[in-house]
């Protein structure tokens, strides 16, 4: 019974925590991903703020465009003339005006273009930034999903030591009737089983809790996980590799490398106030009973006019405003190189991370074969009163913290490798391979970029 007890222990560990191949139903990682990655709320509310993040665009983009302003008034007028021979002239006026104004502007030093310029370099930044909020959805995904498995698996080697300990303090109380043992092995076989049973509880809390965090990233509640692969195809082979990876290619890296090419290119925007502005302006309107002199039924007017702005003093705004683009352009510049500090370094410790997890597996299932091996050692060696019924708990006790040691470990190393997928910038749907549409920020900035006339919504993705 006792050897049964310990096969069932070890085989539940390789079934659920081993991260091999997967079953032939539940749900496996990769379709938890697509559900994290299509409904998860951050991610959303990322790529809503990337949508009004194009906008930006085509606010620029009008700087090209006429501004066309039409104007229409009417009302009432009650007119009384007194004209020089004393007589009066009185009537009842109904005016009414209607016009069209066209102004564009023909020159305002660079300002639209550099405008749009930053605008487009916002959307870059932006898109790089919802990329970089995406890569933590998916590695937040893999870690709960693998604690839901890793916790499921504790419960079951918990509940297998529970009855393990169980069938050694029936076996224990037997001895004891027969005068082969003393109260104290019936009481430390007691003690240890209401840890076990403590333990267990633990572990069923611990379980409950990771079982919730699934629900939030995920979208569903865990049901008939199945175990999880490495992504060890996709990584890199060397920690060189994996730095110049992170330093060229990690989202946050190129999302402040377009933020510090935006901060540069304001600068540029600041100088236009200094410089001249040139608009042309036409005008077209009609009048009808707007003369409170009588002397005219209505008035039709055109004009084309010129006009040429030439700043000389704004009280030092501009100045001020150019001085303050080149400090958040240094600014930007520091902030660059920090976050390519930053990036580096994360690849290395995933890089070592991950590798150390390999050697934690392998240390893990050697301990567990040995403690197994111990395990029943003691177990002979007590059935020829060679040993206490002590020592079987405690053969045992290192036995079940070397199981929870080995399903830590696997855990571990499924999350170490997806870590550093995402250090190197690669954790993306179409890297995994994912069953799930990809979102593409740019297929809405196309929608937006030119729709320069009306109040109608883009359907995005």
């Amino acid at each position: 019974m006792t050897r049964r007890l310990l096969r069932s222990g070890i085989c539940l560990v390789a079934a659920c925590v081993a991260l091999a191949a997967p079953a032939a139903h539940g749900e496996g990682l990769p379709e938890a991903l697509a559900k994290a990655y299509q409904t998860n709320p951050a991610l959303n509310a990322e790529r809503a703020r990337q949508r009004a993040t194009d906008e930006n665009v085509p606010q620029a983009l009008s700087g090209y465009r006429p501004q066309i302003v039409a104007t229409l008034s009417a009302g009432f007028q009650a007119v009384r003339n007194l004209l020089p021979d004393n007589t009066i002239q009185s009537a009842n006026l109904k005016p009414w005006t209607i016009g069209v104004t066209v102004s564009q502007t023909l020159f305002n030093g660079f300002k639209t273009a550099n405008s749009v310029r930053v605008a487009e370099l916002q959307v870059q930044s932006g898109r790089e930034a919802l990329r970089n909020v995406g890569q933590g959805v998916l590695l937040d995904a893999v870690t709960v999903y693998t604690n839901v498995l890793a916790n499921q698996s504790l419960v079951e080697a918990q509940r297998a030591n529970v009855a393990f300990l169980q069938e050694t303090l029936g076996i224990t109380q037997k001895r004891l009737n027969a005068g082969d043992v003393t109260p104290t092995d019936t009481a430390q076989a007691e003690a240890r089983l209401s840890r076990g049973r403590a333990d267990l509880n633990a572990a069923e809390v611990n379980l409950a809790v990771s079982q919730a965090t699934y629900l939030q990233v995920i979208g569903n509640a865990p049901n008939l996980l199945r175990p999880a692969d490495t992504v060890d195809r996709l990584l890199p082979r060397s920690r060189d590799d994996a730095t110049g990876l992170a330093f060229r290619e990690h989202p946050a890296v190129m999302a402040a490398s377009f933020d510090f090419d935006v901060a540069s290119t304001s600068i540029r925007v600041a100088e236009s106030s200094l410089m001249p502005t040139i608009t042309l302006q036409g005008s077209a309107s009609r009048s009808r009973q707007s003369d409170p002199t009588l002397s005219s039924a209505g008035t039709d007017q055109a004009s084309i006019t010129g006009q040429l702005n030439q700043p000389i003093y704004d009280g030092g705004m501009a100045a001020s405003q150019t001085r303050q683009a080149k400090e958040v352009a240094a600014q930007s510049r520091q902030v660059l190189d920090q976050v390519r500090n930053q990036a580096r370094t994360a690849a290395v410790g995933a890089w070592v991370a991950n590798e150390g997890a390999k050697i934690a597996v392998t240390a893990s299932e050697a301990e567990v074969r040995a403690a197994t091996v111990a395990l029943q050692g003691v177990q002979r060696e007590a059935a020829g009163g060679q040993r206490t019924t002590v020592d079987v708990l405690n053969a045992q006790q290192d036995l079940i913290l070397a199981k929870a040691r080995l399903i830590g470990a696997q855990r571990d190393r499924v999350i170490a490798s997806y870590t550093l997928l995402s250090a190197i910038g690669r954790l993306d749907v179409k890297n995994l391979g994912l069953n799930t549409p990809d979102y593409l920020p740019e297929v809405h900035y196309h929608q937006v970029r030119d729709a320069w006339h009306g109040l109608r919504t883009p359907s995005g993705q």
